[in-house]
């Protein structure tokens, strides 16, 4: 039961008289409680006959096919027939049963004229029921009449539909005659007749009227109609004419007809072919159409005489309409471009993305907007807005020429801002006045410049000596040619004569700059030689050599070179070129200044820093690491001499500050310790209680922390091959000892004691350990340990675990190896550093140590 159910019902949802007879006849004749005359759609089932079902659905004549039985006898087209519904699987789960009590069912289609079953005549029970063949007798023939009384009132219905259909096209026959005889007796149609064999041509008054023409001056041909009218339209207009006479079609045309004084008047022509063989005739009306098309004339001089091109082609992309405005930005009159493809018309578009966005919106539909340069001749920039329309593609343009230039000019300037930024920040990186040159001219080019040369002004040279002078790097933007460049500035300055642009730029400290005839100017400006034909090779479109500035006067030269391929500079490149000068030459005069700053510091804490003494059986190496920056030099120090006893004094200190007056200070507070232990036999406490008292006596501000540690024996000790160790500690980071076999003791005796310079009565104290032979002791100041990214335990931690692993090595390798390892390429601060290895005394001092170094009158081993 596949089969489909009608879209919608024959009889609209209310009672019927004829169809409640024929219930009514069920209901009787089978003696059941209902009887439904009932037709089905695909939403639901309607009753226009019904007898005996309950509420609401005896009243609204309709229910959903949720409680439609006589869905199955539409569907299958056959008599449905059913005992007991709740046992029934093809209905058991209706909503019928339910709601309208069906357990019994017999039901018979109803069809209309073609045999489609449109519903079904049915009988229902509210209990089980076994259906007898007279049952089903009755119901057939009663279904059969139903059916009849629906075919006919279906075709009562056809009938009365047809008869008002044919009552409303006579109505609009008679109104189209009725508006054809007012239009014509109202003079506004023209009508004429031309005899196809003859060529007589026969045309009423108002054509005549229309025509601008009388009856005096018409002579009944056509060519008296075509001589009145404009010669843009009368070509086209005989041409559709004889179209339509030698197709026997249709003949329609839009022209002007001429009226004197420039004037003119729209007219449209519609015709037909009629007759056959000697009696064909073409027919036809003629009408007024100025006012309708004066619109589109006006709109036309408005699109013609608007600021924005427009061009538009037809669907093979000939060119069918230019305004002025186009034949302007295309550089050419319209009487060139119209009848031409645009490809033919404008070359430069083919394969570039003008192409491509023009098949796009034609593909698509849609249209497409974009901006683009259309190359020479033209070389202009524009905003394209390609409109797809059933004609072909049209285009509205606009020149955009000076706002893409003013764009690109923008755009110029903020690379120039980001490159004089870049050039800042990566120049004021480094310190190092080579590096700063090599980062200048990896900027430079391709910045502003295909290739350049940085030279610097050595500092100890005189000013305008060429002696001064040092090529530093080189650099071009292509890699085949950065040999030559190389080259090229390692032997200009030996060939450059006394008028080069170099030389004047030097001595000037003004840039040069030369714009025309670079190439050859460049060999002109060398001695004769390779240097010229390396100038050839390079072939210079235009050079510029700028001083890079400094305090005292200028620290270098920038050489900056265009080729063919960038052409020369303009006055924006030079203009940024002078602020770059300007900026590197800040920054390369800090370097310098930087260098004699960091040299002066340096001399002056290295001369402060005097060799240690060194006895026989004791080996001391010292080392000092200046920090990564001028003014990170200065605090800290190192000393080791002998006492007048013969004991061994060993200084490590930090004085609070980085410059050079930390230096300075350090150079005072050295003196003084190094004289107070000179001259006392007492330990390492004594000497720092005394050091404060000097300190106080001089109202010295000076804030330092210190290890002061003495290495001493008896004779009983010397022989056991024993020394002691005694310290004290101002604050200090702990010394460390290392034996042969690796393992590492921090000296740290509780908590260190005040620093000095803070307070003068703090106590001292000492601490003291004894150490064999071959055992190392090692003192340093914090900047071998401390970081600004981790902590001072864990550096300390660090320093233990790389002198376990040193354990054994020569003592200048372990200082070195030392050093190495733990600081970084830039040290944040200095770092003094002393190594002393106890070496056996029951044997001469190795050749490694060194040989003594001991003051005259002190007691050696």
């Amino acid at each position: 039961m596949s089969g489909s159910l009608p879209p919608s019902t024959a009889l609209p949802p209310r009672s019927d008289p004829a169809f409640e007879r024929f219930a009514r006849l069920v209901r009787r004749q089978l003696d059941v409680p209902v009887a439904l005359v009932t037709l089905v759609s695909a939403d639901e089932q309607v009753f226009p006959g019904a007898v005996g079902l309950p509420e609401p659905w005896q009243s609204t004549r309709c229910t959903p096919l949720s409680h439609s039985f006589c869905q199955h006898v539409v569907r299958s087209a056959a008599p449905l027939v059913i005992t007991d519904a709740r046992t029934e699987p093809l209905v058991a789960d209706n909503l019928a049963i339910p709601d309208l009590h069906v357990i019994a069912y017999a039901g018979v289609p109803i069809t209309e004229a073609d045999g489609t079953v449109a519903g079904s005549l049915c009988a229902i029970d509210s209990r089980p029921r076994t259906w007898s063949e007279d049952d089903l007798a009755v119901l057939t023939d009663l279904a059969g009449a139903c059916s009849s009384e629906l075919q006919l009132r279906q075709a009562q219905q056809r009938a009365t539909e047809t008869a008002a259909q044919a009552r409303r096209l006579l109505a609009e026959q008679e109104i189209a005659r009725s508006r054809w005889a007012l239009a014509l007796s109202a003079g506004q149609v023209g009508t004429f007749d031309m005899d196809l064999a003859t060529g007589e041509l026969t045309v009423d008054d108002r054509l005549l009227e229309l025509s601008g023409m009388d009856r005096a001056t018409f002579t009944g041909r056509p060519e008296d109609v075509y001589a009145r009218v404009h010669p843009d339209d009368v070509t086209d207009v005989t041409a559709r004419v004889e179209h339509a006479v030698n197709t026997g079609g249709t003949y329609a045309a839009e022209y002007r007809i001429l009226l004197g004084e420039g004037a003119h008047r729209w007219l449209a022509a519609r015709g037909e072919v009629v007759g056959a063989a000697a009696v064909r005739r073409l027919v036809g009306v003629v009408h007024d159409i100025t006012t309708q098309r004066e619109p589109y004339e006006q709109a036309a001089q408005i699109v013609d005489e608007m600021a924005v091109g427009f061009l538009a082609m037809d669907t093979d992309w000939v060119i069918t309409h230019v305004n002025r405005e186009a034949e302007r930005i295309a550089g050419s009159p319209r009487e060139e471009l119209l009848g031409r493809t645009l490809w033919e018309a404008f070359p430069a578009t083919v394969g570039t993305v003008f192409e491509e966005r023009y098949r796009r919106a034609a593909d698509t539909g849609e249209p497409v907007s974009f901006d683009a340069h259309y190359p020479e001749p033209l070389d202009v920039w524009v905003e394209v807005r390609a409109v797809p329309r059933t004609t072909g593609v049209a285009l509205h343009f606009v020149d955009i020429t000076a706002r893409a230039l003013a764009a690109q000019q923008a755009e110029r300037a903020v690379e120039r801002e980001r490159l004089l930024s870049r050039i800042t920040e990566e120049l004021s990186a480094t310190l190092d006045a080579d590096e700063a040159a090599r980062r200048l001219s990896r900027l430079v080019v391709p910045g502003i410049a295909d290739w350049c040369i940085v030279t610097l002004i050595d500092d100890e040279v005189a000013g305008g000596d060429r002696r001064a002078l040092r090529n530093v790097t080189s650099w071009h933007h292509d890699p085949h040619l950065r040999p030559v460049v190389d080259a090229y500035a390692q032997r200009r300055l030996g060939a450059l004569r006394d008028d080069a642009l170099f030389v004047r730029a030097m001595r000037t400290g003004q840039p040069q700059l030369v714009t025309q005839d670079a190439t050859a100017q460049g060999e002109a400006m060398m001695q004769p030689g390779p240097v010229r034909d390396l100038v050839r090779q390079l072939a210079p479109e235009s050079i510029a050599v700028l001083p890079l500035p400094g305090r005292d006067g200028p620290v270098g030269l920038l050489s900056l070179v265009t080729d063919g391929n960038r052409g020369v500079f303009d006055a924006e490149d030079l203009v940024t070129a002078r602020h770059i000068a300007a900026r590197a030459g800040l920054v390369l005069d800090n370097a310098r200044l930087f260098r004699q700053q960091r040299g002066l510091a340096e001399g002056l804490q290295r001369s402060l820093l005097t060799p240690p003494a060194e006895p026989g059986h004791l080996q001391i190496a010292v080392r000092y690491v200046p920090a990564g920056q001028a003014a990170q030099v200065g605090g800290d120090w190192y000393d080791a001499f002998l006492q007048p006893g013969g004991a061994a004094l060993l200084v490590i200190g930090d004085v609070a500050g980085h410059d050079v007056q930390a230096a300075a200070a350090m150079g005072q507070i050295r003196s003084i310790v190094r004289t107070v232990g000179a001259l006392d036999h007492d330990g390492p406490a004594s000497v720092l209680r005394q050091v404060e008292q000097v300190m106080q006596t001089l109202r010295s501000q000076i804030l330092a922390t210190t290890v002061v540690a003495r290495l001493e024996q008896t004779d009983e000790e010397k022989a056991a091959g024993l020394t002691r160790l005694r310290w004290s500690n101002a604050g200090h980071p702990p010394p460390m000892t290392v034996t042969p076999d690796g393992a590492v003791t921090v000296l740290a005796a509780g908590r260190a004691d005040l620093l000095l310079g803070v307070d003068p009565t703090a106590p001292r104290r000492e601490a003291q350990v004894t150490l064999g032979w071959d055992t190392v002791v090692v003192l340093y100041t914090d900047g071998l340990v401390e970081r600004r990214t981790s902590d001072l335990d864990a550096g300390t931690a660090r320093l233990q675990a790389v002198l376990a692993d040193l354990a054994g090595r020569e003592l200048d390798e372990l200082c070195d190896e030392l050093l190495a390892r733990m600081l970084p390429d830039a040290p944040d601060d200095d770092v003094a550093l002393i190594a002393v290895r106890l070496h056996r005394q029951d044997r001469p001092r190795p050749a490694e140590a060194g040989p003594d170094r001991v003051p005259p009158g002190f007691p050696v081993d």
